[in-house]
């Protein structure tokens, strides 16, 4: 009994072996369309912050955390498929980290869709296509909850295959990675100059905290 746990475990630590054909690439550029998906939400906050000038809340930070912390896993398993290395586990693993941040990140979605959901109410912000960012959030996140369930579904038969290092595909890849990590970078920027040398950030910020702290204004 205790050689086939043995045995069991070191298949499934072995590097996987990369489903060929179409359900490798729909896997491997279906984690890319994640990354992608929220950095183009979190640029769109960002123009929606500098553009149109709507400061995010606490719960909208929260919110950014959890489309970073739900990226961090699909973008996980791309980094493991690109270096060859990427096994079951593994790729169980970097879907289990997205689930975790897509449901933190859709609790505080919730909560704040409760703050505003008496009649009346004019919600947080702008809409946008008549439903609030934060209400937008949580759809994201639903969405991305299904597409792990799903992938975990197609497991083992769905494990990503990384396209020939050098090739057009690994660049378009590439690009998408670095992408990610600007925003996430950006959003590290812009939370402490909103919330300065404050210990959280106000309810409902009308500035630059630190600007404000540094120049006494």
């Amino acid at each position: 009994m205790a050689e086939i746990v043995v045995e069991e475990t070191r298949i499934v630590d072995e590097p996987a072996e990369p489903s060929s054909g179409l359900w490798g690439f729909i896997t491997y550029w279906g984690l890319h369309a994640w990354v992608l998906a929220y950095t183009v939400v979190m640029l769109s906050a960002f123009f929606i912050q500098f553009v149109m000038g709507e400061f995010p809340c606490p719960l909208c930070m929260l919110q950014r955390y959890g489309m970073i912390l739900a990226t961090l896993g699909a973008l996980l398993v791309i980094m493991q498929a690109r270096r060859g290395v990427l096994t079951t586990a593994r790729y169980a693993q970097g879907l289990g980290m997205g689930l975790v941040g897509v449901l933190a990140g859709a609790s505080v979605s919730i909560r704040q869709i409760e703050l505003h959901i008496l009649p009346g109410d004019p919600g947080y912000g702008e809409p946008f296509l008549r439903l609030h960012l934060y209400t937008w959030a949580f759809i994201t996140f639903a969405i991305v909850m299904i597409y792990v369930g799903v992938m975990l579904m197609l497991m083992p038969r769905g494990i990503p295959r990384a396209p020939a290092a050098g090739s057009s595909a690994h660049k378009v890849s590439t690009v998408i990675i670095w992408l990610f990590i600007g925003v996430v970078a950006a959003n590290v920027i812009a939370i402490i100059f909103l919330e300065g040398f404050a210990a959280v950030l106000p309810d409902d910020p009308t500035g630059y905290n630190l600007i404000d702290q540094l120049t006494g204004g």
